[in-house]
């Protein structure tokens, strides 16, 4: 556990040991603004965070990896990822530590946002239910990114090309839900099959979980998806310690 929090200290501080931090998170809060706003946040007349939701999962396909990107592959490229592994700690702590850290940092930004829920309060009687529901989403979405990222990061020296890579992996599974694909696929393919792309896709089970319906199948999935992906990443590391 020591090793653990170790690393997970470690981690979260050196996010704001540089600019990197300030810069995301300003990027961050401009877009998720201007994308809510853009939508006719006021124009709509209704009292709620839909508009800021509903482009979440996009703009978290290009942000989540920039956050990622750099877990392991500047590790790698700086060679103190072997200074790492000297140390009394397991790879899976150093890989739990360093993407939990990841995920608090991304929570910290989202949490960040919450002006425009002040906003939303302040302007009529929202459901706060549906808007925790929302947020939950969010929460989740993000780790599952993450978590894709953290992958990606692992099997690249590059921070770039583990950016690139997980910008790919996680627009496949965004845009796999999206109801053009749907209509696209369910023309040369059978109807279960266009239902399991869509069941493997975040975007069904984010809309799901944000209209808050909180099901088994939702929650389920992006705890599956998130521990697969950081055990392959252990799995990798485990390799490249061994040899």
């Amino acid at each position: 556990m020591k090793g653990f929090l170790a690393v997970f200290k470690r981690e979260f501080k050196s996010y704001f040991a540089t600019p990197l931090a300030y810069v995301f998170l300003v990027v961050f809060l401009f877009f998720s603004g201007y994308l809510t706003f853009k939508e006719g946040f006021f124009e709509v007349r209704q009292a709620d965070m839909t508009a800021f939701f509903v482009n979440i999962p996009l703009l978290f396909v290009f942000l989540v990896p920039a956050a990622a990107m750099r877990l392991w592959a500047e590790e790698k490229k700086s060679g103190s990822i072997e200074l790492l592994f000297t140390l009394p700690i397991t790879v899976t702590q150093a890989v739990l530590g360093k993407f939990l850290a990841a995920w608090l940092f991304l929570v910290v930004a989202i949490a960040l946002t919450f002006p425009m829920a002040i906003t939303v309060c302040y302007l009529g009687e929202p459901d706060m239910g549906l808007m925790a529901a929302g947020y939950l989403a969010t929460i989740l979405m993000a780790g599952g990114f993450l978590a894709v990222g953290c992958f990606f990061s692992a099997v690249s020296n590059n921070q770039v090309i583990s950016f690139v890579l997980s910008v790919v992996a996680c627009g496949v599974l965004v845009f796999a839900g999206m109801p053009t694909t749907m209509n696209y696929l369910s023309s040369f393919l059978p109807s279960a099959a266009v239902k399991a792309v869509s069941i493997m896709s975040f975007q069904e089970h984010f809309e799901s979980i944000g209209k808050g319906v909180l099901e088994f199948k939702d929650i389920s999935y992006f705890v599956i998806l998130i521990a697969g992906w950081v055990a392959a990443c252990g799995v990798v590391l485990d390799e490249r310690k061994a040899g």
